[in-house]
């Protein structure tokens, strides 16, 4: 699930086979991507989000979120919140309970978080003008999409990358587990798609750094910069998917392929 614009050197890579050390031939490449499919789920917050997100301003609002899998420590959780609050900025914040101490329920769901309890005494009034926290999910895609998100602070799973693309929302990337700390060093350096949230790989990340970040993603000359490229990357996505693209072209190629190998057996 990607597209030639989006990865060239690592795939001109694979298909000239040097990801292959042993003489074997690789086998063919076809990106056929972004493919994004949305999360049809019904869930009151669904209602919530748009209800507030249609009353903000275009590109005004920073969107948290981490995966199902993202789960943040209580300690984690006041640091973020501490850092969105002296930020100013509006956001809408996908919070989820903290991870078991019992590692036998470590990848268990995770109980509905307990907002007065995990988050700093008294952020939620503070900042109601400005925020909204939602329990454990949101449509993520239709949020992204929606036009007052101007910036997502994301833990750089691929599906969560290229759907921020396609909606042409810079990112701030604070990778937390497997193949997200590779993607979140391909985003920051070699297409310069999102920001590093430092700190990542510490105890903590401090409420001074995301504050810092958030307002830099949104208030600067460089996050304007971050969204103008975010802004071409959505258009290549865009011309690999039209009839001729590239994407639109492999696709085509692959299934040939499984014709032909259907009807020669």
């Amino acid at each position: 699930n990607t597209f030639d614009a989006l990865e060239p050197r690592a795939l001109e890579a694979i298909a000239a086979g040097r990801c292959v050390t042993d003489g074997r031939a690789t086998p063919p490449i076809y990106s056929i991507g972004p493919l994004i499919k949305s999360d049809g789920r019904e869930k009151a917050n669904r209602a919530e989000c748009f209800e507030w997100l249609d009353v903000q301003p275009r590109h005004s609002v920073v969107f948290l979120c981490f995966g199902s899998l993202g789960l943040f420590t209580a300690a984690q959780l006041k640091e973020i919140a501490a850092g969105l609050e002296r930020s100013g900025q509006r956001f809408l914040w996908v919070v989820r309970s903290p991870p078991s101490n019992d590692p036998a329920k470590r990848y268990e769901r995770p109980p509905e978080p307990d907002l007065d309890a995990l988050l700093p005494e008294g952020f939620l009034e503070r900042t109601r003008e400005r925020g909204l926290v939602v329990k454990s999910w949101a449509p993520q895609v239709e949020v992204l999409s929606h036009d007052s998100v101007g910036g997502f602070v994301t833990h750089c799973g691929w599906n969560s990358v290229l759907e921020a693309i396609v909606a042409e929302v810079p990112m701030v990337g604070w990778p937390l587990y497997a193949e997200q700390k590779m993607n979140k060093v391909f985003l920051t350096e070699e297409m310069r798609l999102a920001v590093a949230m430092d700190g990542y790989e510490g105890e903590l990340v401090s409420a001074e750094e995301v504050e810092a970040k958030v307002r830099w993603l949104m208030e600067s000359e460089g996050g304007r910069q971050l969204r103008e490229r975010t802004a071409a990357m959505k258009e290549r996505a865009a011309e690999a998917l039209r009839e001729g693209g590239s994407s639109h072209s492999a696709l085509a190629k692959l299934v040939g392929q499984l014709k032909g190998e259907v009807c020669g057996s």
